[in-house]
């Protein structure tokens, strides 16, 4: 090997490295530059899930993607609950990221209609509960098609980064709307939604459930009502659970899509468990 060439793979190892360090720092400078500071970091969201996969029994069984953002939609961290990113469903990391991005998008707090009163202020929408309202005839049909994913940001970067602290979606906003079970919005102490969760990977009546444990392990289900402050309004008709998936559809007589009493109903899926069994939300 002679100098110029060994100047030149030295060189390209120096660009190599420094362009590494700094695609490190504008990821942790795009997390602190939004509203992802103050939200849990990839350790905690990856420990949550574990344990909310670990803990839920309905459904396939199956590992999970998990999906945090802040208020104004932007990826603060994705996480997964497997062995590595192929234990569970490659194509559930970005509709994890959708669902977070949904039920988000589709939230109030107490902040934004509260006429104090102390009746419930804000609305808080899980994706679960547009399922019936986005069908065929329903008062939201069409919703999905309205904030496509930018699959540019969904796809980029190695795939070896996915659900890493240093996955590729961090920082960006990918949008899209999803209309099954598994995204819901976050809430701190003061009632203020903060962004949104979102979890995929087994049938959506169990990612709905998972995604509400990692919610309430993160401490950021805060809806329910305090002395100060009234609870977060819902469609479930449960204070206790006011963004719960809702079992009320029944078959249609006449064919295709099964009416929902309410407007807001999801379908059973396959070993569905209580949803009021979970964990009431928080004052």
């Amino acid at each position: 090997m002679n100098r110029y060439t060994l100047q030149t793979i030295l060189g390209v190892f120096c660009l190599t490295a420094t362009l590494a360090v700094a695609a490190d720092f504008d990821r942790d400078n795009r997390r602190e530059a939004n509203g992802c500071s103050d939200l849990p970091d990839h350790s905690a969201l990856k420990a949550a899930l574990i344990t909310a996969t670990q803990t839920e029994a309905s459904g396939l069984n199956n590992q999970m993607w998990g999906t945090i953002v802040d208020r104004d939609g932007v990826v603060c961290v994705v996480a997964f609950s497997g062995v590595n990113r192929g234990a569970q469903w490659p194509g559930s990391r970005v509709i994890s990221a959708q669902k977070a991005n949904t039920a988000n998008a589709f939230s109030l707090d107490t902040s934004s209609s509260s006429n104090g009163s102390g009746q419930p202020g804000g609305l808080a929408l899980s994706t679960a509960n547009l399922y019936s309202a986005t069908q065929p005839g329903g008062s939201l049909f069409g919703l999905q098609a309205s904030n496509p994913v930018d699959v540019e940001a969904a796809y980029a970067g190695s795939s070896g980064d996915y659900g890493t602290a240093g996955d590729p979606l961090v920082g960006h906003k990918v949008g899209g709307v999803n209309v099954f079970g598994g995204g819901l919005a976050l809430y701190s102490k003061d009632h203020s939604i903060v962004g949104g969760v979102g979890v995929s990977g087994d049938t959506s009546c169990a990612d709905h459930d998972i995604s509400w444990r990692v919610r309430h392990i993160l401490n950021l289900d805060h809806l329910g009502a305090s002395n100060s402050t009234p609870a977060v309004g819902g469609v479930s008709g449960d204070a206790a659970h006011p963004d719960n998936i809702i079992f009320d559809i029944t078959a249609n007589p006449n064919g295709g899509t099964g009416v929902s009493a309410g407007g807001f109903g999801h379908p059973t899926c396959i070993n569905t468990a209580d949803p009021k069994l979970l964990p009431a939300v928080q004052p």
